[in-house]
């Protein structure tokens, strides 16, 4: 691999000036399709296979007329302290604000509150739900206007109005204050890393273009393949973090052999040929672990892991063929200045480069800390170790759920609507189950409703059961069922469980089918659905990680060692989510208002993820220490030369990957919030706890043994030469001599 490797990066140093133009018109093309097609649309998430999506599709088969994918808005009014939403005067209020709304082509039906119903015991809140003849995100301005101008009118009139349901709701854009802060701490990390305001921004340069043409093909293909705009934040977030670092790792390599008398070309094509190497390795941990996600079953999922996949792909590309076409762009410049004033040494490209001689004095920091773990290997295995262990152990109260309005912050309508119609109806009334009796293979319709009505009304917890609705054929009922607790409650998943016991034996007597569903019940189906595939999942993606890191190095217990140091990480990373998103600690500082179960989804996704950018780490940071090891040096000196060529590197790497995460942080979507959170923090135990310190501890206890394969492996296993060992044999001339059509810039720009 590294002999192809090598070639690809000398070609694309040579034809620098086709492989930018081919890249600029990937650009263009991908940007221009986003541009022209149509926008996607939010969906909601599934899970096929679970009672509750069952539920939902007999819905739309046998009530196909009330399940419309319009958006649904609910204008909630509270009367002033001291009176009732039904005096004259404020139903007059009420009567006058949803008459506004009437004559518009997107509304579809606006419900009378003292006609349905749907006024509180006490008087004091009432509800108007309106529906709406297409989804949110086709309301046009003028109708989302025309709503808030009915709230607005109301509440001249003294009322307190609020507005609930899905009209208000949009699409997260990305892009904002703290996504930009992020990318600036990820740019100034780059410059004093590189030394070098032309390598960095070549970096980001390059990053960005992966990332915009991820971006615009996923937008282009959302309309078609249902993609969200969640699909199109993880494929920015991803591809942007691995982008500049995988950017970072050749750029580093090609100084490093700049710096050895490498001729620029030269020095491009084992930099492609090495560092590529682990690029190409790291990012199929990344597309392994993402791609991955669709073993679980939830076609969001499986978009999400599509999306991030294809944004990973790109930047492996990128990273193998545009750096390297800008690295014979920008000449000298990609050197840093010390170096570009220093005299040149060159050497002919058979020469193998010695390791980079440290400052005069003291050694690099790299260096010192490999020295000190080597000296205290038990100590610092211990403490890190039990460091981890310690902020893991919140992850043991893990609660799983989806979040809902409640999640929005108290400065939203939408929160404050839910929290009014908890007042004055109850806490489960923001997630009511809906019982779907299905009696086409039963006898008595009319009866069997009743049974299961009345037994679902005797199950403890319920606050009311509502009266049956039947199909057009009368052979399905739906019945809706209000818990006395809140949503995202663990009393209100037991009624779940409960209520499904319960007219177990009715559907035994009775032949009917009998689903639960509603959006709190789909929400227990997932969550239980992504506790049990999380095993499955892990053992899977981990085992082809391992088989692939094997491979690699060459090697039993590395990639075993990796493995386990991963788990620790994200352990690590899981208590913290929990700690901030369900106890609240910190929460303030990010924003957090409300706490609750960590979203369903996010174990198996962080997981996924950090798995992959977990073995970007432990391929950049332990390729250098096997190279160093298979050239004659102990154990000890192949750790201290790892960190020496590496450790800066995957040091700022690492915090760059941190920021770009971090940056999302500031978002309104729970989703991408808890995201960020999580991804911030698992790269931060995983780069500087586990990589940096338990796994160098480890290898030092392990010595040789670190580096043993058995026989029989070493035989079935095929040699990649990720080191790079064959660039320091003689290549093919074909590999070596250069085009002579290519055009050849002045030796003196080098």
């Amino acid at each position: 691999m590294a002999t192809y490797l090598y070639r690809i990066g000398r070609w694309a140093f040579r034809r620098r000036r086709l492989v930018g133009g081919l890249w600029l018109g990937v650009l263009v093309l991908a940007i221009a399709a986003a541009g022209v097609a149509p926008e996607g649309k939010e969906e909601d998430l599934s899970m096929p296979g679970t009672e509750s999506q069952k539920a939902f599709d007999l819905l739309d088969e046998r009530f196909p007329q009330s399940n419309s994918q319009g958006a649904e808005a609910r204008l909630v009014f509270q009367a002033p302290d001291g009176q009732r939403v039904t005096a004259r005067e404020n139903k007059a209020a009420v009567g006058k604000a949803l008459g506004s709304l009437d004559g518009s082509d997107q509304v579809a039906s606006t419900t009378d509150p003292y006609e349905t119903d749907a006024v509180s015991e006490d008087g004091t809140i009432a509800y108007s739900t309106i529906t709406y003849t297409v989804g949110a995100v086709d309301l046009t301005g003028t109708t989302k206007s025309a709503l808030e101008d009915a709230a607005g009118q109301a509440r001249d009139a003294g009322l307190t109005v609020e507005i609930g349901g899905s009209a208000l709701d949009s699409e997260e854009e990305p892009g904002g204050t703290t996504e930009i802060i992020g990318v600036a701490v990820a740019a100034v990390v780059l410059v004093l890393a590189l030394g070098s305001l032309v390598a960095a921004g070549l970096s980001l340069l390059t990053a960005f273009v992966g990332v915009a043409i991820a971006f615009g093909l996923v937008s282009a293909l959302a309309a078609p393949l249902g993609l969200t705009s969640t699909v199109a934040i993880l494929a920015l977030m991803l591809g942007l973090a691995v982008g500049i670092d995988y950017a970072l790792f050749i750029t580093s390599r090609f100084r490093d052999e700049r710096a050895q008398g490498s001729e620029p070309e030269e020095a491009a094509g084992r930099a492609v040929g090495t560092a590529g190497s682990a690029v190409v390795f790291a990012g199929a941990t990344v597309f392994i672990a993402l791609v991955g996600l669709g073993v679980v079953g939830i076609p969001e999922l499986t978009k999400m892991g599509m999306g991030g996949a294809g944004a990973v792909a790109l930047a492996v590309l990128v990273a193998l063929t545009l750096v390297p076409a800008l690295f014979g762009f920008f000449g000298r410049r990609v050197l840093s200045r010390a170096a570009r004033k220093a005299p040149s040494n060159r050497r002919s490209g058979s020469e193998r480069p010695h390791a980079a001689p440290t400052a005069a004095g003291r050694p690099g920091l790299g260096t010192r800390w490999a020295r000190f773990v080597l000296r205290r290997p038990v100590a610092v295995l211990l403490i890190a170790g039990l460091g981890l262990g310690a902020v893991a152990v919140p992850a043991l109260s893990l609660e799983l759920g989806l979040p809902g309005d409640e999640s929005k912050s108290v400065e939203t309508t939408q929160r404050r609507a839910y929290d009014l119609l908890s007042e004055g109806f109850g806490p489960g009334f923001n997630g009511p189950l809906t019982v779907v009796v299905d009696t086409s293979e039963s006898g008595d319709t009319r009866a069997t409703t009743n049974l299961v009505a009345k037994t679902v009304r005797a199950v403890d917890g319920v606050a009311s059961v509502g009266e049956p609705v039947l199909s057009r054929t009368k052979d399905t009922a739906v019945l809706t069922a209000v818990p006395r607790t809140a949503p995202n409650s663990g009393e209100t998943k037991d009624l779940v469980n409960a209520i499904r016991g319960a007219v177990s034996g009715i559907e035994a007597d009775t032949g009917a089918g009998i689903l639960v569903t509603g959006t709190t019940a789909m929400n227990i189906d997932i969550s239980e659905a992504m506790s049990d595939a999380l095993i499955p999942y892990l053992t899977v993606v981990i085992g082809l990680a391992v088989l692939l890191l094997m491979v690699v190095f060459r090697s039993l217990l590395v990639p075993v060692k990796a493995a386990l140091g991963f788990l620790l990480s994200v352990g690590a990373a899981f208590g913290v989510l929990v700690a901030v998103f369900q106890w609240g600690w910190a929460a303030d500082l990010i924003g957090i208002e409300q706490t609750g179960p960590v979203m369903s989804l996010m174990p198996i996704l962080i997981i996924g993820i950090v798995f992959g950018l977990a073995m970007d780490y432990e391929v950049f940071l332990f390729t250098r220490m096997r190279e160093a090891y298979v050239h004659g040096a102990s154990p000890g000196d192949a750790i201290v030369s790892g960190f020496r060529h590496s450790g800066r590197v995957v040091a700022a790497a690492a915090i760059i990957m941190i920021s770009v995460f971090a940056g999302f942080i500031g978002m309104s979507s729970p989703t991408i919030q808890t995201m960020g959170v999580g991804l911030a923090a698992a790269v931060a135990f995983d780069a500087f706890v586990v990589r940096m310190a338990i796994a160098p501890a480890v290898l030092a206890l392990l010595g040789h043994r670190a580096w043993w394969l058995p026989r029989i492996l070493d035989r079935v296993l095929p040699n990649v030469d990720i080191e790079g060992e064959k660039l320091n044999r003689p290549v093919p001339a074909s590999a070596t001599v250069p085009d002579a059509a290519a055009p050849r810039l002045p030796v003196d720009r080098y």
